[in-house]
């Protein structure tokens, strides 16, 4: 009973979760922009180098620094939240999915079921006990769905 208890909060936080994540898809759209977002919004803003670089109290050339150290992948997050603040704006930052949440389960669990069929299938057929396409794929459906509602430990593992 414990341990059924404990699947049903884990299930009840993955959805939150899930929800969370899912909620951020709308932005899955946007790039980058290639001169990177603190000189896009910069120059729209009309506003120089030396003036952002002003507002961050700083001298006149961390503009230029932190626009080549965020196309470069070296700003910090710190720095990032510190100049939109300084541009009047607000930095977030996410990690957004391709796809929704359940899509990548399921294609992970497509995956997982295909590999242990086909090698199920060729020991199977070594001992002449091979199942017929359809069967296979059936088996490959009913083993997708069961990964897909147990999410066990391995799931991930390659």
């Amino acid at each position: 009973m414990v341990k059924r208890m404990s699947k049903v909060f884990k299930d009840i936080a993955r959805e939150q979760y899930t929800n969370i994540v899912n909620a951020a898809a709308p932005i899955r759209v946007i790039r980058q922009p290639k001169e990177g977002w603190i000189k896009a919004v910069r120059m729209a803003l009309g506003m120089s180098g030396a003036q952002l670089s002003r507002r961050l109290g700083n001298t006149r050339t961390i503009a230029s620094y932190l626009e080549r150290s965020e196309l470069d992948g070296k700003i910090t997050l710190r720095k990032m939240q510190d100049t939109a603040e300084a541009l009047g704006c607000r930095f977030i930052y996410a990690i957004v999915p391709e796809a929704s949440i359940a899509e990548i389960i399921e294609k992970q669990a497509a995956l997982k079921a295909q590999e242990i069929v086909s090698r199920t299938s060729t020991h199977m057929m070594l001992e002449a006990q091979q199942l017929d396409q359809k069967q296979l794929q059936n088996e490959v459906v009913r083993l997708k769905a069961q990964m897909i509602n147990e999410l066990n430990r391995d799931f991930w593992n390659d």
